[in-house]
């Protein structure tokens, strides 16, 4: 590129900091840090973490700009935004921000920046703001590494979809009991429970990681209790969940691992339900069925984010399978 600006669009995606969000809630910064501080919280730390956000969106904004045309868009349009297929997507954010993305993007490299080291882990955000210069021109000449990331996808008999990064959760939107037909490999089941969860190689150390470590944990002290077995004969770290059983601890699937993981949270047997297709692979060869049998607060969402969720109420069908398509991510 020879140091000049290329015309290329670059897409820089932002969110909300708690400072802001607690704006919106209170109307004011004042009202705000009345609230917080009345709880015993340090409201400095809001304040902290807002200044360091915005001065790396601005510095990202400054740095991009020499690079590209840059678009910044805040986090609660990506579902409704039209990615270009030549577009370059950063986000600058946590690593929620990624996933939340990454399933709207149809094979968009994706840069995920850290906006503040010293507070965020960041999985999925190898870069700062300062490896923005030397990351985006080995992107848009095809030099740059992309890791890609296998997606789960919920089709439902209306025509409607929703993609999920780490995870995906049928169920309802409260606590009431999910009622629902189950189906796989050719095995039917009525079922009441919390929900499922269909967890992805990304989503491996997530959602599907606190499920096994709960029930193998619970397995294991109910058999102590009852006195059935010794903790050393119910050492559950000495499986593994790869071969079909589990090991907690160490759940960690590759990000393009070519299966899903399904669970149910907390079935509940009874002369109309059973609780035998609880936990499973979802591959190539079948996909997952669920036809929903509540009236009313059936739901379908992916990555946490509930306000982005498919109606799952009586009669729909959802098919859970891998998509069809990968995410991208730079590294």
């Amino acid at each position: 590129m020879s140091g000049a600006r290329s015309e290329k669009k670059i897409v820089l995606v932002k969110r909300k900091t708690r400072l802001e969000e607690l704006v919106v809630r209170y109307n004011t910064i004042q009202q705000a840090q009345f609230y917080i501080e009345r709880l015993g919280a340090d409201f400095s730390d809001y304040v902290s973490e807002d200044l360091n956000y915005r001065a790396a969106v601005e510095q990202a904004v400054i740095e991009l700009g020499t690079l590209g045309r840059v678009q910044v868009l805040d986090r609660q349009h990506v579902p409704n935004f039209i990615f270009g297929e030549e577009d370059t997507v950063v986000a600058v954010g946590q690593d929620g921000l990624v996933a939340n993305i990454l399933k709207y993007l149809k094979g968009q490299p994706l840069v995920g920046v850290n906006p503040d080291p010293g507070r965020w882990d960041g999985v999925l955000l190898p870069f700062t703001v300062k490896d923005l210069k030397l990351i985006i021109p080995d992107v848009f000449r095809g030099r740059r590494q992309l890791r890609e990331v296998t997606l789960a996808k919920a089709q439902l008999n209306d025509g409607q979809s929703l993609y999920g990064v780490n995870d995906l959760f049928i169920g309802r939107n409260t606590h009431v009991s999910a009622c629902y037909q189950l189906q796989v490999n050719g095995q039917i089941e009525q079922q009441s429970s919390s929900g499922i969860i269909v967890s992805t190689g990304l989503g491996s150390t997530g959602w599907l990681k606190s499920v096994l470590a709960g029930a193998a944990g619970i397995s294991k002290r109910a058999a102590q209790l009852k006195g059935m077995s010794s903790p050393e004969e119910t050492d559950s770290s000495s499986v593994n969940v790869v071969s079909g059983t589990l090991e907690p601890p160490d759940v960690q699937l590759p990000w393009d691992y070519s299966k899903l993981y399904f669970t149910v949270r907390e079935p509940f047997p009874s002369k109309a339900t059973s609780a035998e297709l609880v936990f499973g692979q979802i591959g190539e060869e079948g996909p997952l069925r669920i036809t929903s049998q509540m009236p009313e607060n059936g739901v379908i969402f992916s990555d946490g984010v509930e306000s982005d969720f498919l109606e799952f109420n009586s009669g729909v069908e959802a098919t859970i399978c891998l998509a069809e398509k990968k995410g991208r991510l730079v590294v």
